[in-house]
């Protein structure tokens, strides 16, 4: 059997959990991932626990957020008045969007906080600063 290493193209079936057995994604009823080994297309601790994998194998992954999302930045969060938001756009708690850097990068945000005066938006990946598990089978291996 052919081992996965840097540089090969996987495909995996998995399910990722948080800590508390929350389920936060799965392939499961989807086509399999797919990405090349080492490229940093997937979260790097993630990537680490794939070679040496061949077709069949599983393995559950324990992730630290250092090697997922990175820690939660207090910095990601801002403030804008209220009145610089279109009205048409929903302002709920929880509620994704995207803004504009001023060098044109679209960034994903979400609603983290309303007042009446200021809506806080958070640029911190939903999933930064929590530990992640993952249970992985390989069902796909095209080496490099």
């Amino acid at each position: 059997m052919t081992a996965a290493k840097s540089g090969d193209t996987v495909r995996i079936n998995y399910t990722g959990t948080l800590n508390d057995g929350q389920q936060f994604d799965s392939s499961e009823g989807r086509e399999p991932l797919e990405f090349v080994v080492g490229s940093g297309q997937i979260i790097k601790g993630l990537d680490a626990a794939i070679p040496g994998m061949a077709v069949g194998d599983t393995k559950d992954v324990n992730v630290p957020c250092a090697e997922a999302y990175g820690e939660h930045n207090p910095e990601a969060k801002q403030a804008v008045p209220r009145e610089q938001i279109p009205a048409e756009i929903p302002l709920e708690v929880g509620t994704q969007l995207q803004m504009q850097t001023p060098q044109g990068q679209v960034v994903p945000v979400t609603v983290a906080e309303v007042t009446e005066a200021e809506v806080t938006l958070d640029a911190n990946h939903p999933l930064a600063g929590q530990d992640l598990n993952f249970a992985i089978e390989v069902v796909g291996i095209d080496a490099a």
